[in-house]
């Protein structure tokens, strides 16, 4: 095929395959500076984006922020002149791909946060070209990748699957795992377009151990909640056994570590709110308004059950510091949401009505 004759998405996966294509990241923190660093390690060029102008000198001069990252490593791709980072945005338009890695927050209303990345999504929308595939990592709700950014980028005349290409790819990143990292956790990627997936796949599997294709971006988005989700209903449970374990006398760390051998149907979690557990209880809380609150009852049980506080651990951080008053929580959560306010919007008293446990505990303190 001539190169008149190639399509866009044929010209960028050819600079996939022959590591022509220069990656943008934006956002420079545990999730983007790994990602930088496996396409810099695959031979690709890496230009990073951050609106921390300390962050940026700071990788610029071969120090790293990110735990899993040694500066070493950063020296060495930087001299080498396979990375570098800017804040100025107006860049953007300079890469063949432009991965966004931005935090999304909890609100006040413990909403996800997703003004990072509109923010990201307007800056990338003044600089895009015809060729360059978006690819949204930030864990967010369902529909934000079509619903929110798809119409923002179309707004400049170009069209997602033919001129330009869209994808989401959840991050996977376990800050301090000796043994999964960017490089050898499957990554999860949904397509906008079949065209959007196929380019997507493209540019990570230099990078990426395995890929696991999926039908949509609101696949792929699910599947982020349905991850988080799964481990904050297993540590709520955990907690929850702790309770049970205090009151009869019995070391709930015994019972875990003996439940532990069995080899199938079990996975350890141990009784504590660990970091992330607050953000995919306000996801899921997210998702199920959006969704029309097809699953409130079900939800409210779950996350109503904890009363009190597990006993602490002798030297474990953070313990004793789990989810009381979740299903208070999520019941102010519903009754605060200004996208469905309405009777509906009270999934505690709906769980009480069926004879679920309901939580009127009181709120814990903040984490750290």
């Amino acid at each position: 095929m001539s190169a008149a004759a190639q399509t866009p998405a044929d010209v960028l996966v050819a600079k996939a395959q022959d590591r022509s294509a220069l990656i943008g990241i934006v956002g420079l923190g545990y999730v983007g500076v790994p990602l930088a660093m496996e396409f810099a390690r695959a031979g690709f060029r890496v230009l990073g984006f951050d609106v921390s102008k300390a962050v940026v000198e700071g990788l610029t001069q071969g120090r790293s922020h990110v735990q899993d990252v040694p500066s070493a490593e950063v020296a060495r791709f930087t001299k080498e002149g396979t990375f570098a980072a800017t804040t100025d945005l107006a860049r953007l338009r300079e890469p063949d791909v432009v991965s966004i890695c931005v935090p999304t927050p909890l609100s006040k209303t413990k909403d996800p946060d997703v003004s990072y990345v509109l923010a990201a999504t307007n800056a990338v929308k003044q600089a895009l070209r015809r060729g360059q595939l978006i690819v949204l990592e930030s864990t967010t709700y369902p529909g934000t990748t079509r619903e929110l950014m798809l119409p923002a980028l179309e707004e400049t005349g170009l069209k997602a699957g033919e001129d330009f290409f869209l994808a989401f790819s959840p991050e996977r990143v376990d800050p301090g795992n000796p043994k999964w990292n960017t490089h050898n956790t499957p990554k999860v990627v949904g397509g906008l377009t079949p065209a959007c997936r196929r380019v997507a796949m493209a540019i990570y599997a230099p990078a990426i151990d395995r890929l696991v294709a999926v039908s949509s971006t609101e696949a792929a988005e699910l599947v982020k909640i349905l991850e988080n989700t799964f481990r904050s209903v297993n540590i709520g449970l955990v907690n929850e056994m702790a309770i049970v374990c205090d009151k009869l006398g019995v070391d709930v760390w015994e019972v875990i570590e003996a439940a532990a051998t069995k080899p199938f149907g079990f996975m350890k979690f141990t009784p504590s709110t660990l970091p992330g557990v607050e953000d995919a209880d306000a996801q899921l809380s997210h998702a199920i308004h959006r969704a029309g609150g097809r699953d409130q009852r079900r939800d409210a049980r779950i996350l109503g059950w904890t009363r009190g506080r597990p006993p602490q651990r002798a030297g474990a951080r953070g313990a004793g510091q789990q989810t009381a008053g979740g299903g208070r929580r999520l019941q102010e959560r519903h009754r605060r949401c200004p996208r469905e306010p309405g009777p509906r919007c009270d999934p505690v008293a709906a769980a009480a009505r069926r004879g679920g446990v309901v939580s009127r505990s009181a709120r814990p303190q903040a984490q750290a």
